[in-house]
């Protein structure tokens, strides 16, 4: 079987799933959750909030084994925060961290 591949590509604003099978790159979005309110009054609650989400989302989804390795391509300050709230179980399923902006990234230039 085909190990299936999750980038994640994160700011405080927005989190876009990428998947791809295999070592390929052609990778096609398959999610996106975006911050109801980024850079607002309190925003520092609602950034953490905001991880918790995509957090929650990304462990729910390795239980329903919708993926089998993550890569992470996140800007750093919200990875920090993000990080405070990933399983130990998704954890050792991250491949590779690039501590970036990527949060725009398109499935055509990934990185």
């Amino acid at each position: 079987m085909t190990a299936i591949t999750w980038v994640l590509a994160a700011d405080d604003s927005r989190a876009r799933i990428f998947e791809t099978r295999g070592l390929k790159l052609d990778l096609r979005q398959i999610e996106e959750l975006r911050n109801p309110a980024p850079r607002a009054p309190q925003s520092n609650e609602r950034d953490r909030q905001f991880a918790k989400t995509v957090a929650e989302m990304l462990e729910r989804s390795r239980v329903n084994h919708r993926f089998d390795r993550l890569r992470l391509a996140v800007e750093p300050r919200f990875l920090g925060t993000l990080r405070e709230y990933l399983s130990i179980e998704i954890q050792k399923l991250v491949h590779e961290d690039a501590s970036e902006d990527s949060a725009g990234m398109s499935a055509r230039r990934p990185f």
